[in-house]
């Protein structure tokens, strides 16, 4: 599987998952996602750092190249791939184990935002220097 990916983490795939033709929805993966950014953000110590501000969804998408069913066990690789100003772009890549068949990729954009304005506002320095980035 990928070494290139900065964490991983593992789930499996449950028959809730699963559509009337037995493999996983194509919905179900945001889920996978979300539990693998969430994983990767705790590692940081950044799950519940405050920081004036909060990410919010700007734009996801997803190509699919696989099928996974139930019970299937998947890892999903996480990397933040841009920092800019008020935004960050994560990519995913899930793969199949122990076979490491690649899946699924996506990319997820999140605007860091004032709560109180609801606006783009700048990310804090001490939030982006954990992530390596090559520009």
């Amino acid at each position: 599987m990928s070494g290139e990916y900065a964490f991983s983490t593992r789930t499996r795939v449950g028959f809730s998952d699963t559509d009337a033709q037995g493999i996983v929805y194509y919905g179900r993966y945001n889920p996978y996602f979300d539990l693998a950014r969430v994983e990767y953000l705790r590692s940081l110590g950044f799950l519940h750092r405050e920081a004036g501000g909060e990410f919010v969804m700007r734009a996801n998408d997803v190509e699919y190249f696989a099928p996974a069913r139930f019970d299937d066990e998947l890892e999903i690789h996480i990397r933040v791939s841009n920092i800019g100003r008020t935004s960050m772009t994560y990519e995913f890549a899930a793969f199949k184990v122990p076979e490491g068949t690649l899946l699924v990729t996506a990319h997820q954009t999140l605007v860091f935002i004032d709560r109180e304005t609801r606006r783009p506002i700048p990310i804090p320095n001490a939030y982006r220097a954990p992530f390596h980035v090559d520009a």
